[in-house]
């Protein structure tokens, strides 16, 4: 309660829009026998139009100290793309690919950046298509297009639905670890699942309740983890992947968020799991409060990811932490020439400021005790023969256990 004692209080706009969404998710519940899985919850409390948090707050991504909730590796600079555009250009060159694809574009900062950096080099897609399903963040990346000269303005275009088959570079960056979750509880008479119903009271109008399950976690987590442990599976996430591979013809997905593979993930000293909520830069443990007003996220099981691309058809192409697929990217050399064009003139201290700020901003995405190791990266592709750049040092495919059975 102390943490979110701390947070910021709703205004009137976002207080009205949050009880109308309780007001939805306590239909729901009736409308389920009272009872609600969670995922069922966490889809309405992000993605209820127009009262969800992705769906009716465009302003949540940005920069600290402003009013966004968190903050992106693209918000945090072009270092990023530029590094990365060139892993896109490496695949698209060498398996004459010439679309992209990004799912969950965020403030389209990204695709802006991706854009300019691959004209940098020489080569840019014949079209960069993006999949969003909120209207409101839809708006926000549209606007940022708008800013972008009109030869690369006119390569974004939006999908509503996904082709029958395409060959594209398929992107995601912090997107699996925005798809609803089921969660778990172990107790002493077996897995029970845990859901929502209505708290009866105005100070805590939700509440968890559980119910007896067939789900499991994968093994060995099942048996390993203790009683009392809390924690997710996923399946939201991996039938997205799996919708994929069907409908992917040729190319590569490229997926970056935080994460673990299953023996991490379910490690028998993680009790509580990995559901968190993220509100003005701020962590907290409380989903059901305020719904609709605080981003809620679960870590990503990257074994369960590359398991149903597998299943699907795809081939694990590699595994890293960010910090060494973006070197392996040749970040080093990217931030250097970046530095360098800051100081080509007139140097002084808006100079300097720049320098550093580019060299912190590249510090976050690499060290450690940032977003350098947390963070992961995972490819899967169909008939690409090429090694790919960002895995050529440090591939940690071994670490996903993929000889080990699902169930």
């Amino acid at each position: 309660m102390n943490r979110l004692q701390s947070l910021p209080s709703a205004s009137a706009e976002q207080g009205a829009a949050s009880q109308a969404l309780l007001a939805q998710v306590e239909h729901a519940i009736a409308r389920a026998g009272g009872w609600l899985p969670f995922d069922h919850y966490m889809e309405l409390a992000l993605y209820a139009p127009g009262l969800g948090y992705y769906a009716a707050a465009p302003g949540v991504l940005g920069a600290w100290g402003g009013s966004s909730d968190f903050v992106t590796a693209p918000e945090l600079g072009p270092l990023f793309a530029r590094a990365l555009a060139r892993q896109v250009l490496q695949l698209a060159q060498a398996e004459a690919l010439d679309m992209l694809v990004e799912f969950g574009a965020g403030s389209g900062r990204l695709a802006c950046d991706l854009l300019l950096a691959l004209e940098a080099s020489g080569w840019l897609p014949r079209q960069y298509a993006i999949v969003e399903v909120s209207a409101a963040m839809r708006a926000r990346q549209q606007e940022a297009a708008a800013a972008l000269p009109g030869p690369l303005r006119r390569r974004i275009v939006w999908w509503d639905a996904l082709p029958a088959r395409f060959d594209a570079v398929v992107l995601g960056n912090e997107v699996l670890d925005a798809m609803p979750v089921k969660l778990l509880h172990r107790t002493a008479q077996g897995w029970r699942e845990r859901g929502v119903v209505c708290g009866g009271e105005a100070e805590q109008p939700l509440a968890f309740a559980d119910r007896p399950t067939s789900l499991v976690p994968p093994p060995p987590a099942a048996q390993a983890l203790p009683d009392g442990a809390v924690t997710e599976i996923h399946p939201a996430a991996e039938a997205f992947i799996a919708t994929l591979g069907r409908h992917l013809g040729r190319g590569a997905l490229l997926f970056i968020d935080y994460g673990f593979p299953a023996h991490e993930y379910y490690h028998p000293q993680r009790i509580t799991g990995t559901l968190r909520c993220h509100r003005s830069h701020r962590a907290h443990d409380a989903p059901l409060w305020e719904p609709g007003l605080s981003d809620i996220t679960a870590h990503v099981n990257f074994s369960g990811i590359a398991r149903a691309g597998i299943e699907a058809g795809l081939d694990l192409l590699g595994y890293t932490s960010q910090a060494r697929f973006l070197l392996n990217c040749g970040m080093l050399d990217v931030l250097g020439a970046a530095v360098a064009a800051a100081q080509d003139g007139v140097a002084g201290a808006p100079t300097n400021r720049r320098s550093l700020t580019l060299t912190a901003a590249v510090q976050r995405l690499l060290a450690e005790s940032e977003m350098g190791e947390l963070f992961k990266v995972v490819a899967l592709g169909r008939g690409c023969a090429t090694p790919l750049l960002g895995f050529s040092t440090g591939d940690r495919s071994a670490a996903l256990d993929l000889q080990t059975p699902p169930c």
